[in-house]
């Protein structure tokens, strides 16, 4: 959400200039090229040879792995770029599993979860609902795929029964789970809140201004499939000032300046199991985002801010110095080192680009065998 009005004079978007951008060049490099290391040395580790002994330690290695690559973001975000994320709402508490909905304002409001996520060490274990064409982004593709992101083509028909699937295999209530979806299924533009209010009123539904009408399909799916192992929904509202960033903004650190978020925590108790009832809920609930952020814009903050601290400077820093370090020795071993690093780096990287392309990942090998047995028996 996009602040507008003379409290948001002091906060202006800062100009693009060469340093910037230039320096928004190498953080992206940094980043990708950390990523890069840790998919291919510790994400395949986890997400494949681990996997096929144990799917929960699978996902606990993986995660951990990821976890600190994940923790770069808020690193940049807050401590670099020097943005003020301010939480507001309720303090929520650490170790949940949950389903967590938002608005959909700009490209990078999934990444904003992640400063979240990391105040309650749940960073590498957060999940996104996600269109299909980013699992083809270079190595954040391959990542996606490893930390079981659920690609959709935004078209029920066509993903319900790969939805499905997915969800079903994240009903473990040993295994942490963070799922995150945007039921507004797109980005916030101005041309789409038109459609959007034009399809409202034609339909008898709420006219909303500063958010589009959700799609409930995906939500009452997961809703429906992971609500025995879930112990709450998070509702989580995002406003941003001076205005809504694009990816290179963050990278660059040019905007935003503040980013609002406003957390509420609803009991599962709370929410209807019945598809027209959990509809009328989900269109309630975005009726209240509307006025929400309605509010943000005259007021520039949500109600009952402070509800989370501030990172800790020490602990993103060591975590960068490590993730760094690791970088550093696994780059040198893959190009100075033995043509057996290049070997396994290539072949990993084969695997990872059919694996995704296709959606596969492997089961283990007690669950094959056992399988094998009871084919054989019957």
């Amino acid at each position: 959400m996009e602040v507008q009005g003379p409290s948001n004079d002091a906060m202006k978007h800062l100009p693009l200039t060469p340093l910037r951008a230039i320096r928004g060049v190498v953080c992206l490099l940094v980043l990708v090229l950390t990523a890069f290391m840790m998919i291919v040395y510790f994400g395949f580790l986890g997400a494949v040879i681990i996997r096929l002994f144990s799917i929960h330690y699978s996902r606990r290695v993986t995660s951990f792995f990821y976890g600190n690559w994940i923790a770069l973001w808020p690193f940049l975000f807050e401590k670099i770029n020097k943005t003020k994320v301010i939480f507001s709402g309720e303090t929520v508490p650490a170790g949940e599993r949950i389903l967590l909905m938002s608005n959909h304002r700009t490209e990078v409001d999934w990444m904003y979860l992640w400063d979240l996520a990391l105040r309650k060490g749940r960073q590498g274990y957060i999940k996104y609902i996600l269109k299909s064409s980013l699992m083809k982004l270079p190595v954040f593709g391959w990542s996606f795929h490893i930390l079981e992101f659920i690609s959709v083509e935004r078209k029920w028909e066509v993903d319900e029964l790969n939805m499905r699937r997915m969800l079903s295999t994240l009903k473990d209530p040993k295994d942490s789970l963070w799922l995150a979806l945007f039921p507004e299924g797109t980005d916030f533009t101005e041309l789409k809140c038109i459609r959007s209010q034009k399809y409202a009123a034609e339909n008898g539904l709420p006219v909303l201004k500063h958010v589009l009408l959700p799609k409930t399909k995906g939500f009452y799916a997961s809703l429906e499939e992971l609500r025995g192992s879930l112990d709450a929904v998070y509702d989580v509202t995002i406003g941003y000032k001076p205005s809504c960033p694009t990816f290179f903004d963050n990278a660059a650190g040019v905007n935003p300046s503040e980013v609002h978020m406003h957390v509420q925590r609803i009991p599962l108790d709370n929410i209807p199991t019945s598809e027209d009832e959990v509809t009328t809920w989900l269109m309630n609930r975005f009726h209240l985002k509307d006025q929400l952020l309605s509010e943000f814009d005259s007021q520039g903050h949500f109600p009952h801010e402070g509800s989370e601290g501030d990172l800790s400077t020490l602990e993103c820093l060591l975590n960068f110095v490590a993730v760094s370090i690791m970088t550093v020795i696994f780059t040198y071993l893959t190009i100075f080192s033995s043509i057996w690093f290049k070997i396994y780096v290539t072949s990993v990287c084969a695997y990872l680009t059919a694996a995704t392309i296709y959606n596969f990942r492997p089961s283990p090998l007690f669950s094959l065998v056992k399988g094998l047995f009871k084919h054989k028996s019957s």
